[in-house]
C-alpha cells in the first residue's frame, strides 16, 4: 500500500496569505505520524511565474518525502526549471517519480501565455516511452488541467484541449490505474479514458460550484486550504479529501 499527497494551486507570490497556506499544508504532511510515500504537486504553483516566486516554493515545498512537481498555467517554464529543477531550457517540463510499486508521470499541459492546457508532442512520446518501459508496473498519469469537462463553466472553458490525444495513450497501456489533475480549485472526481479522474482542491482558495453563474464562479478566500490524500493498493486508488486547519 501506497500513500499519497497531492497538493495543487499554491499561486505563490508575496502575499502572506498564499505563503502562510502552503507552509500549514507541508507542515501538516511534515509531521504526520504514519507512512507517506509521496508528495505530489499539480501545477500554478507560482502566481506570476516569477523567479522570486519560485524560491519561495523551493524553500516552502521541501519535504522529507520524495517529491515531484508539475507547471500550471500561471507557471513559467524558464523559471520553474532554473529554481526548482536546476535545469535551462523553455521545453515542456515532464517529471517521472518511480516508487516501490507505482510510477507516477506527470505531464506539462501548460501553454505558455495561455490558461487553457495542451499536451505537446514532445510530452505525448514522453509519456508514450515511459509507460511502455515497465508494463507490469502500475502508473499514475497527471497533469494541471482536467481533460474533461467539470460542470463549471469557466474551468471548462480552460480546459485541456485535444484530450483524444492522451486517451489514445492512456488506451495503449493498461497498467494506468488513474488520472490526476489541479487547476479547478474544487475537489472533483469523473472519468477520463475509462479511467478515475482526481481533481484535487485548491490551496489558495476554493471555486464555488455555481454553474448558473456568469463566468468566473465566485471564490471563497475563507474556507481553509486543501488536498487530496490517495491510497493505492491492489491497482485500485482511493482519495480522501482533507481541509486543513
Amino acid at each position: 500500500m501506497l500513500t499519497l499527497a497531492h497538493v495543487s494551486d499554491t499561486h505563490l507570490d508575496d502575499s502572506p496569505r498564499s505563503i502562510d497556506r502552503t507552509r500549514a499544508v507541508m507542515r501538516h504532511l511534515n509531521s504526520l505520524p504514519g507512512p507517506l510515500d509521496a508528495v505530489i504537486v499539480t501545477g500554478d504553483i507560482a502566481d506570476n511565474g516569477l523567479a522570486e516566486e519560485y524560491e519561495t516554493a523551493r524553500e516552502l515545498l521541501a519535504s522529507r518525502y520524495p517529491t515531484v512537481i508539475c507547471p500550471g498555467n500561471h507557471d513559467v517554464r524558464q523559471a520553474f526549471r532554473k529554481v526548482l529543477l536546476d535545469q535551462g531550457g523553455d521545453g515542456p517540463v515532464n517529471q517521472v517519480l518511480r516508487l516501490d510499486g507505482l510510477t507516477v508521470a506527470l505531464c506539462d499541459s501548460s501553454i505558455p501565455g495561455r490558461p487553457e492546457g495542451f499536451l505537446e508532442d514532445e510530452t505525448i512520446a514522453w509519456l508514450e516511452a515511459l509507460l511502455a518501459e515497465s508494463p507490469g508496473t502500475p502508473a499514475l498519469v497527471g497533469m494541471h488541467h482536467p481533460p474533461v469537462t467539470l460542470g463549471i463553466p469557466y474551468v471548462d472553458e480552460i480546459r485541456l484541449r485535444n484530450p483524444e490525444r492522451l486517451e489514445e495513450v492512456l488506451r495503449r497501456h493498461p497498467h494506468v490505474a488513474a488520472v490526476i489533475t489541479g487547476h479547478a480549485h474544487t475537489a472533483a472526481s469523473t472519468t477520463f479514458a475509462g479511467l478515475p479522474l482526481v481533481v484535487a482542491p485548491g490551496v489558495v482558495s476554493t471555486l464555488m460550484l455555481a454553474p448558473e453563474l456568469a463566468s468566473p464562479p465566485p471564490v471563497d478566500l475563507g474556507l481553509p486550504p486543501q488536498i487530496a490524500m490517495h491510497v493505492f493498493e491492489d491497482g485500485r486508488l482511493t482519495t480522501h479529501f482533507r481541509p486543513i486547519v
